[in-house]
């Protein structure tokens, strides 16, 4: 009997050694899961706070060079204005010179034309003009001759008249060809490079 009680002694302290212990381990347990849970609750505050940084930091930067950007654009779009500007008005200027060239290349063609008729008129005229009496055997070769004057004058009138209508209107189209041109050429050329730019 005295050995069973002390064996079950035995077996009761070993017991409650165990239960001892494993209270210990299960208590050291609980506190590395705390110290665990704790640790990993503080990186997951600074990871959310570094990430909170690098978002505002983003978004600032991202704000400064879409500022950026469009104070370029806004640069840009003004110096291209005022180059198309520049180049229009270049082209207003080349397009009245050369009206004015080609009114005065009219006016000094059209002047000449009618100087040219002016002149036949007058052959015309003296031709058809009474002139003194001549003996009775040139009489004839006399009227002839005046006949002749006259019909050869009267072609030269017809000729210088159809010559200064010739004359006007050529003069006419090459002063509208000119300002076409003028005025066209230019904003081919602006309308390409605005074009480029836009793709580029």
């Amino acid at each position: 009997m005295v050995e069973e009680k002390s064996l079950l002694n035995r077996i009761e302290d070993a017991m409650g050694a165990a239960k001892d212990k494993a209270q210990e381990v299960g208590a050291a347990i609980m506190q590395k899961a705390e110290g665990a849970a704790s640790g990993a609750k503080r990186e997951a505050v600074k990871t959310q706070a570094l990430v909170t940084r690098k978002a505002k930091a983003a978004k600032v930067s991202v704000k400064r060079k879409a500022k950026a950007a469009e104070a370029g654009a806004k640069k840009t779009f003004g110096r291209a204005k005022r180059k198309v500007a520049s180049k229009a008005k270049a082209a207003e200027a080349g397009a009245r010179k050369t009206l004015g060239k080609a009114e005065r290349t009219v006016k000094r063609k059209v002047k000449a034309a009618a100087a040219g008729a002016k002149k036949a008129a007058g052959k015309v005229e003296r031709a058809m003009s009474p002139k003194k009496p001549a003996a009775k055997r040139k009489a004839g070769a006399a009227k002839r001759g005046t006949a002749r004057k006259t019909t050869s004058a009267r072609t030269a009138v017809k000729k210088g008249i159809a010559k200064v209508k010739r004359t006007a209107r050529k003069a006419g189209a090459a002063v509208t060809k000119a300002a076409k041109g003028a005025v066209r050429k230019p904003a081919k050329k602006t309308a390409k490079k605005t074009a480029r730019k836009r793709k580029a």
